[in-house]
């Protein structure tokens, strides 16, 4: 296996996208969330099954649990319940996603972080298990700017399409430094949870950040889902620097492209967009080559990091976490 794409959502069940999987040597891990303009967890779960039974070596993913109803007497033991039953379908790792902090609130306005205290069996729960977590808790730190303020064009586009989740114009809901904090603080709660960042932990703007938390926390991990960019801009100010940060977490860090299969592209669309991501990434880390980005202006150096550090990052790390 040359590449496993570990952040992603195969949420049709058109095949072009295993087809060429299976012609470049890569498997998907496939990420069901709750979030509301996807399908039913159900039904998510349900596509991914299909293809996982069709593709078994291709074909990975994770299960999540419906926030709706979050507080009731009752809500604990459903939420238990869905993720129970998941993983024994065949999820790997369960996802907690950014409504936790960011959308789900007590009767007086108050948001619900994700230390909230009512998520703590279900942190138990998989950290006896040995099952891990994965959480999108917060957003970039773009998320907090004005528009014209952000460090990427990225950001710019996809918080002007998506007004709700730029929180620079919604000054109620905790700020960045308060979404991190409280992901740390079940870090530290809960010490033997394996907790996969996802979207580099929402820490991208500044890799020192990253590291500060893999000293501090010896299971947390980070994927890299749609935030190579920031990673990229980065290492066009100092790639030494950059470089080092990947060789020194090696064992740490999992590839990952957020490629979201909706049916918004054809199914070959949908096959040629993982293809085009998988080429480019591999070329900013394993070359020195010249490179731009969409995302931003300006020419930076590939990263060229060691083979065995490539074979990580794109294959070994996501092989252990998820259990290919």
């Amino acid at each position: 296996m040359n590449l496993i794409d570990a952040h992603c959502h195969l949420n049709t069940n058109s095949e072009a996208k295993l087809e060429k999987a299976l012609e470049k040597g890569a498997a998907f891990v496939s990420i069901n969330t709750d979030i509301p303009f996807f399908e039913s967890l159900e039904k998510q779960e349900a596509v991914v099954l299909e293809l996982k039974q069709k593709y078994p070596n291709q074909v990975r993913y994770i299960g999540s649990f419906e926030s709706a109803g979050f507080g009731s007497d009752q809500w604990i033991n459903k939420a238990l319940n869905q993720i129970k039953k998941t993983i024994s379908n065949g999820a790997t790792a369960i996802k907690i996603w950014k409504n936790f902090g960011m959308a789900l609130q007590e009767n007086d306005g108050t948001y619900l972080l994700a230390d909230d205290q009512r998520l703590d069996p279900i942190y138990k729960y998989l950290a006896e298990q040995k099952v891990p977590m994965i959480g999108h808790i917060g957003e970039p730190k773009n998320c907090w700017l004005p528009l014209d303020q952000m460090s990427v064009d990225s950001d710019r586009e996809y918080f002007t399409h998506h007004p709700e989740y730029h929180m620079y114009l919604n000054q109620k809901v905790p700020n960045h430094d308060a979404q991190i904090a409280a992901r740390d603080r079940v870090l530290a709660k809960h010490k033997d949870l394996v907790f996969v960042g996802a979207h580099l932990g929402s820490m991208e703007w500044n890799l020192d950040e990253v590291a500060k938390r893999l000293d501090l926390y010896p299971n947390f991990h980070v994927d890299l889902a749609e935030r190579i960019c920031h990673v990229q801009l980065q290492s066009m100010v100092d790639r030494e620097k950059v470089r080092e940060f990947f060789i020194k977490y090696q064992d740490r860090i999992i590839y990952g492209s957020d490629v979201i299969d909706d049916g918004s592209l054809t199914e070959v669309q949908c096959a040629q967009r993982f293809e085009s991501l998988w080429e480019y990434h591999q070329e900013y880390f394993t070359t020195n080559n010249k490179m731009t980005a969409p995302e931003f202006k300006g020419e930076f150096t590939g990263l060229e990091l060691p083979e065995e550090v490539n074979r990580k990052l794109f294959v070994e790390n996501a092989r252990k976490m998820y259990k290919f």
